[in-house]
């Protein structure tokens, strides 16, 4: 019997990467169904039945499941802003002043708001960013609700990715490996 790691024909940070999303993928569809059933998404968006596997409907199924509205109040640092409207130019001098900011303005395309602000990057918003959205919500500048996007820790996935195509390979040549041998 051999005990080797069954190797791929690509690099092994490759592998790495491979196993971790393969590893991670039952994961985030049963966190899917979790936030689907928590959230009632069904119940308020019988359209997504109706073209399961569309571009609209797939795409109304994860902001409906992973963004949640939550008071100004209760941010904390690290959570992810998500598309934030807003009309007054005031907002974005102050988030535009910042310098230790993750926040970025855009130029809204609908016609409904001018602008609107999000975080850049995964790792949300800094305390500074916190205490600036919190104080222009004291001041009555912008509303009490905000969304945020919910996030999936990703780190623990590429580590046991990476245990796996020590000990074992790559996943996916395992798979490949046992299908021919069943076909």
């Amino acid at each position: 019997m051999n005990n080797s790691p069954l190797l791929s024909f690509y690099p092994f940070s490759f592998t790495v990467m491979l196993n971790s999303i393969l590893v991670s993928f039952p994961f985030l569809i049963i966190l899917l169904i979790y936030l689907i059933n928590k959230n009632n998404v069904f119940d308020e968006n019988i359209e997504v039945f109706k073209g399961f596997f569309n571009y609209k409907s797939l795409k109304l199924l994860m902001d409906s499941s992973f963004n949640k509205h939550i008071n100004v109040a209760d941010l904390k640092e690290g959570m992810m802003i998500n598309n934030f409207y807003f009309d007054n130019d005031y907002v974005k001098q102050l988030i535009e002043s910042n310098k230790k900011t993750n926040l970025k303005v855009f130029k809204s395309d609908d016609n409904l708001s001018k602008y609107y602000f999000k975080t850049l990057t995964a790792g949300g918003i800094t305390k500074d960013d916190m205490y600036l959205l919190k104080i222009m919500n004291a001041q009555k500048i912008i509303s009490n609700q905000i969304s945020i996007k919910l996030g999936f820790p990703y780190v623990p996935a590429i580590l046991v990715g990476l245990v796996i195509a020590i000990f074992y390979g790559d996943l996916s040549m395992l798979i490949l490996k046992n299908i021919i041998f069943v076909i």
